[in-house]
């Protein structure tokens, strides 16, 4: 391939990145800090790009050069941010969260494929009350904040503007179409995080603890409700509007891992969940390819039970809810 022809391929390729509504000129104009002329120059081959400028570009829109003009150093190009106590703002992750499901929504044709490891963090914001547990827990446990040291667990903890955004966060997702593949074992996590702060004295009290559960095993019910619709639904209590498509498979072979791969206008993205919180993306075409079709293989030996396969359903949903009872009839004993 000649230089021109390079050049051409890397802004294809930055151009099929970007949703429809975002200008790929004025994008490339404003990152180079040069005239949209200059950049429409650029774009087509009509003067070299530079070296420097290739460098900014690569890191604004995240792109792995050697993949992309097939260099064989079997490398692959990941961007995301560290939490640690020290620099964490649980605000700001919770906005970075909402673009990155606002940027998935902007696109004509989208998909959101997931094999959670634990019931995805969506569901959490349809109960108040199981979110600010969770973001108890991450502040207390995984992240370590110091003012979270010795406090008993609170659901004022939890501040209005951490839940408003969180709510836009799952009203974003039921507008993208969805297809997860969960194990019986999803609730697990969360089971063994009450479960813990029970045995550590976090809560206050016995019904402290039930009012958890509680809103657990809701939570399941309304995925549950949305598995038969066949469809996402607004929050509990805001009116059943139909949202985007839920497909619910199920599987007893594999525990997933957190990965969420969305598919943008037929380009696949990767999202990888590690450390507990922190989260990292990549755009690489091999590797995200590579994840499609293990995520293929896994959905062609599950079994689908949104809509159809009642039986199914009905047997997995009760299989979790008497994991849940039984927590429940323990704290009573």
């Amino acid at each position: 391939m000649d230089s021109t022809g390079a050049q051409q391929v890397f802004f294809n390729h930055i151009k099929g990145m970007l949703p429809p509504h975002i200008s790929f000129v004025d994008e490339i104009a404003e990152e180079l800090d040069i005239s949209n002329d200059s950049a429409y120059r650029r774009i087509r081959g009509e003067k070299p790009i530079t070296l420097e400028e290739v460098k900014r570009l690569c890191i604004k829109f995240k792109i792995s050069l050697d993949q992309l003009l097939h260099l064989n150093s079997e490398s692959v190009v990941f961007s995301g941010k560290l939490a640690d106590p020290q620099n964490f703002n649980f605000e700001f992750y919770l906005h970075d969260f909402l673009l990155q499901h606002e940027m998935i929504n902007s696109f004509e044709q989208k998909e959101l494929l997931i094999l959670p490891k634990d019931v995805p963090v969506y569901h959490y914001y349809n109960f108040p009350e199981l979110a600010a547990f969770k973001y108890f827990f991450w502040m207390k446990t995984i992240l370590r904040y110091p003012d979270y040291n010795k406090t008993i667990f609170n659901p004022s903890l939890m501040a209005e503007s951490l839940m408003k955004t969180g709510e836009k966060i799952l009203a974003t997702y039921n507008k993208i179409p969805s297809t997860e593949i969960w194990n019986v074992e999803n609730i697990n996590t969360t089971l063994r995080q009450i479960e813990y702060y029970k045995e550590s004295n976090v809560f206050a009290s016995e019904d402290d603890v039930l009012k958890i559960y509680d809103c657990l095993e809701k939570s399941i019910d309304f995925v549950e409700l949305q598995a038969e619709a066949g469809y996402k639904i607004n929050q509990p209590g805001k009116g059943l509007s139909e949202g985007a498509p839920f497909n619910l498979y199920i599987n007893d072979f594999i525990l997933g891992d957190n990965t969420y791969l969305p598919v943008l206008n037929g380009r696949k993205v990767v999202f990888l969940t590690h450390s507990h919180l922190n989260y990292m993306n990549t755009k690489d075409v091999a590797f995200a390819e590579y994840t499609y079709r293990h995520f293929q293989n896994i959905l062609h030996k599950s079994t689908l039970i949104s809509v159809v396969g009642e039986k199914e359903r009905r047997r997995f949903f009760n299989r979790i809810r008497l994991n849940i009872d039984a927590r429940k009839i323990a704290v009573l004993h």
